[in-house]
């Protein structure tokens, strides 16, 4: 079975500080991807993109909600 993703999927990048997860950040925002957070630990409280970093995806979800969606 194939995962369907659509405007509404809610999306996590592991790993958004480091150069590749930067860089795919800001082309899925590009594109319109609902992306709720960032995981970097230790860098809690910045933001990549406009998109704000936590230092892990558990803290995402009890901020944001579930999610359905991580990039690595």
């Amino acid at each position: 079975m194939g995962i369907l993703i659509d405007r509404n999927t809610k999306v996590v990048v592991q790993g958004i500080t480091g150069r590749e997860g930067s860089l795919r950040t800001k082309y899925m925002k590009d594109y319109g991807t609902k992306l709720v957070g960032g995981t970097s630990p230790g860098k809690a409280g910045e933001e990549v993109h406009g998109v704000p970093v936590y230092n892990t995806v558990k803290e995402i979800v009890r901020e944001q909600g579930e999610i359905d969606f991580s990039v690595i």
